[in-house]
């Protein structure tokens, strides 16, 4: 179940949990194997993320909803921190102790051999508040009640470097594979999905390397539209990176659905559209560009088809 984005909601009958800055993660508890950790696109990560392996030796059978997240020196959720672990398919232990990942859930679907998707979210989550879970799993706080104030919430978010807040709907159902307005996203900035569709040189300290990457994102029709380059955020780490993983999807030619303008096109390296990255950015142009975008790593977790233009 996806969220919505949206201004926060003024009426009664909403709970409000914090937005993570991670990636989003089904955790299949019990039977063979122990335990399978999904994400969004069905990729299994549970050799990505070994230290999770705990919830395998909880005795019953469960399918719970969450975010896997990276915490920094100040122990906020850090997805630039977590981008050292998404690629790497068997971490060492060096890895695993310099950037530890923990689970934040908050929801669950079933539980021994019982389907609760169809219970509304203030059942599910008191059934999930409920258990006993193994570290580095953790329920954080959801809050309830009339006198809860979003534009608090907002601000206790910002004081301590979250990413917003997400309403749900008390009486709401859990509705798998649906983007549903039950669910509302808040964020205190913005970000888009991007696909790769190619890079331009850098020059100066960037000479011989990318210097920025060429960025689409699918339109109501399903065409790739052009949304503009980014060239900041980069850690030397990343751009080492996404050379590596950039050359082998080389091709002559645009994968755009019409020509972008000459300027960026001059000096244009061309790739498939199959990388996904997320961009923080300041607003949208008349034109349909993101304005100042910063890169913030790559999204192995979504495929190239969710990287749509806003409504």
């Amino acid at each position: 179940m996806l969220a919505t984005l949206g201004a926060a909601p003024e009426d009664a009958g909403w709970g409000w949990e914090w937005k993570w800055d991670g990636v989003r993660a089904v955790a299949y508890v019990g039977g063979v194997g122990g335990l399978r950790l999904m994400t969004r696109n069905d990729r299994e990560v549970s050799a990505t993320y070994p230290e999770l392996s705990s919830l395998a030796g909880v005795r019953r059978s469960m399918v719970v909803d969450g975010e896997i997240v990276a915490l920094d020196e100040d122990g906020a959720p850090s997805f630039a921190r977590l981008q050292n672990r998404m690629h790497v398919q068997a971490p060492g232990e060096a890895l695993l102790r310099a950037v530890p990942a923990r689970y934040y859930l908050f929801d669950i679907v079933w539980l021994a051999g019982r389907d609760l998707t169809a219970l509304p979210y203030v059942e599910r989550r008191a059934t999930l508040e409920d258990l006993r879970l193994p570290a580095p799993v953790e329920i954080p706080a959801a809050f309830t009640g009339t006198d809860v104030r979003p534009a608090d919430l907002l601000a206790a978010a910002a004081d301590n470097g979250l990413e917003g807040v997400i309403a749900k709907r008390l009486a709401s159902t859990y509705q798998p594979g649906r983007r549903s307005p039950d669910w509302v996203k808040v964020p205190l900035a913005r970000t888009q999905e991007v696909v790769i569709v190619g890079w331009k040189p850098g020059g100066g300290r960037r000479a011989g390397m990318i210097g920025s990457l060429l960025l689409g994102a699918y339109d109501a029709q399903d065409q790739l539209r052009y949304v503009g380059n980014v060239g900041t955020g980069f850690t030397q780490r990343m751009l080492r990176d996404l050379a590596e993983q950039l050359t082998p999807l080389r091709r002559s030619s645009s994968p755009m659905a019409q020509p972008l303008p000459a300027a960026d096109a001059r000096q244009a390296h061309w790739v498939e559209p199959v990388l996904v990255a997320e961009v923080q950015y300041r607003t949208w142009t008349p034109d349909g560009r993101l304005r100042h975008p910063s890169y913030r790593g790559l999204r192995p977790d979504r495929n190239p088809d969710e990287a749509r233009l806003p409504e």
